[in-house]
């Protein structure tokens, strides 16, 4: 353990795991447990459930669970250490370290005030002499200084390692500043600076650190924007710029756009709740964080083909989300020739003011009226070949809402739109919906006709091999987490007897923690498995196992488990029968129960 064990005992024992997660999720008791809102996935109907006696979480949509380590890893973005760094802060508690652990959390520590210190050292450079060319590009952008200093702008040099130069006299290495992502080596052991001649945008987490750089040229060379790679404290799938200022916005939405300068203007207009995704389409890491500071999110993309493509995958991302969907269009601009180009919300504010882009932002379509818009768009509704065609399209995107009432106001909008009876569309959408709900049960019917597939873990790489052995495995497991009296003074079982790895050394560390005289629990596991492992052994822990004839089962347990061990190491078996045998068992049902395992 990289941690004293009684230390993580305390700690878990004062991180009570509903109140950590009741300050991240809004959770309703349902029985003995809590239940709400999934943080890690999409959902509209809550399926993240929260033990209070077992102290761990579970998610029956997206499978994931653990205990409030494991809770705070996934919330956080953090690594196992600093994850038990982050809860002792929150219950006042000393973390006594290891020598490694020390080691690791003082590198993310430096690569973090690296990144405040290169942000600090870019600012500077902006108010001396040598920033002007990059304060002349500000004012053509009509960006103030007082909003320059509000996002902590700086400015780059036309130079090669400025900043090498300036962070090595302060004592970082090149090695930190390679991981970093501000040098960059030349393949003939020479570093040179990453960022030149660039106005600096430090990306700022909701924690308030620096965690990485955008940037942009001040003329027309290549590449316009040039961002951080990924480093052991930033990813680009989990952070949003501007969301450390748009978390304290008094407007009652945010804003999602896809530029940090749309952002920068959008704040000075008085749009303070903009934010802007770091070079990707919108994540679902993004979607979750989005989740923690806002009920509704209005897409402010280009509106262009990109643009448009890139609102209909976001729509698709967000449509089993809680959150509420709008999508504002900006519209083409016409040129001085009388073309029409498009705009983005940095071009419509500077042309069109603040007060246009917010009757934009109060008459923004939900995102259905967006995707319908889409629709017909694709089609000449002057031909009949064509109304047939748009019938046909639009009644499938209806049949996927799930509500009722929302279907019948959209297909009455549709059939408008086609110019033809409301009966007659809703006939359509009524067999689309049949259709689809068609597909769906034949495709959980298949699900369950394969009870093999739905006893396999959901990550490939902890599959079993032997799922007879493994159903038994799992009982055992379940058996001694829930009453380890059960069990004689001495290991029934070894962990080389069991045919799944994970089990086994779960096995051995439950055993362990119970010679030692410590409870049995699931976050006490956290340390030792990594998140994929600590989700399925939760998922099992699920599972129904009576205790009304334990000693029993566990005979039972044992039984199909020293047998399927001595299969496996009995010496001469035919390797023909040996695969038959295991298609065999992995075509049985594990149901989990205790004679026919």
């Amino acid at each position: 353990m990289a941690f004293p064990q009684n230390f993580l005992d305390e700690l878990t024992a004062r991180c009570d795991i509903v109140d950590v997660v009741g300050s991240y999720v809004q959770l309703t008791r349902k029985g003995g447990n809590l239940f709400g809102l999934c943080p890690f996935h999409s959902e509209k109907t809550g399926s993240f459930s929260v033990s209070p006696d077992g102290q761990f979480y579970y998610c029956f949509g997206c499978k994931k669970g653990g205990g409030v380590i494991n809770f705070i890893m996934e919330e956080e973005n953090l690594p196992y250490p600093d994850a038990v760094r982050f809860l002792a802060k929150r219950a006042g508690m000393e973390v006594p370290e290891e020598e490694g652990d020390r080691e690791a959390g003082r590198r993310r520590q430096r690569l973090l005030e690296l990144n405040r210190d290169a942000a600090r050292f870019y600012y500077q450079l902006l108010q001396q002499p040598e920033g002007r060319a990059v304060r002349d590009y500000l004012e053509r952008r009509r960006i103030r200084k007082s909003t320059a200093v509000n996002f902590g702008m700086g400015a780059s040099l036309d130079a090669w390692d400025v900043l090498l130069n300036a962070m090595t006299k302060k004592g970082y290495t090149k090695s930190e500043l390679l991981t970093a992502g501000l040098i960059v080596d030349n393949k003939r052991g020479g570093f040179y600076d990453k960022f030149r001649n660039r106005l600096m945008l430090p990306v700022i987490d909701t924690r308030g650190d620096v965690v990485a750089f955008g940037s942009r040229v001040l003329d027309k060379s290549e590449p316009k924007y040039m961002n951080s790679s990924e480093t052991p404290v930033y990813s680009k799938r989990r952070v949003l710029y501007g969301l450390n200022l748009a978390r304290k916005s008094k407007r009652p939405n945010i804003i999602l756009c896809e530029g940090n300068l749309d952002i920068v203007t959008l704040h000075q207009a008085g749009f303070n709740n903009a934010v802007a995704s770091m070079g990707t389409a919108l994540t679902q890491e993004q979607v979750r964080l989005l989740s923690r500071f806002t009920r509704e999110l209005v897409l402010c993309y280009d509106n262009d083909n990109a643009g448009k493509a890139a609102t209909e995958k976001a729509l698709q991302l967000l449509g089993s989300s809680e959150l509420s969907v709008k999508v504002l269009q900006l519209p083409l601009r016409r040129t001085g020739d009388g073309a029409l180009v498009k705009q983005d919300a940095d071009d419509f504010i500077k042309n069109q003011g603040a007060d246009a882009f917010e009757r934009l932002l109060n008459g923004s379509e939900n995102g259905v009226e967006f995707r319908m818009a889409q629709v017909a768009g694709k089609y000449d509704l002057g031909s009949d070949e064509s109304r047939v065609a748009y019938c046909a399209e639009i009644s499938g995107l209806i049949a996927t809402l799930p509500g009722a009432v929302e279907r019948e106001i959209y297909t009455a909008r549709a059939a408008e739109t086609a110019r033809i009876t409301p009966d007659a569309m809703k006939l359509e959408v009524q067999r689309a919906r049949k259709r689809l709900l068609n597909r769906e049960n034949r495709a959980a019917l298949r699900r369950e006709l394969n009870p093999a597939a739905l006893s396999q873990p959901a990550e490939r790489s902890l599959r079993y091999d032997n799922i007879r052995s493994a159903m038994a495995e799992e009982g055992v497991l379940r058996l001694l987490l829930r009453d380890d009296s059960l069990f004689p003074p001495q290991p029934p079982l070894k962990e080389e007897q069991f045919s799944s790895p994970l089990l086994g050394r779960v096995f051995s560390l439950l055993w362990q923690a119970r010679e030692e005289g410590r409870a049995l629990t699931l976050p006490a596991l956290a340390g030792a498995l990594t998140q994929e492992e600590m989700s399925h052994i939760t998922s099992l822990c699920q599972r129904p196992e009576s205790l009304k004839n334990g000693k029993q089962a566990l005979a039972d347990y044992i039984a199909v488990i020293s047998e399927e061990w001595e299969r496996r190491t009995a010496s001469g078996e035919d390797p023909l029968a040996a695969a038959m045998r295991k298609n065999k068992y992995k075509n049985k049902s594990g149901t989990g129960g205790k004679r026919n395992v």
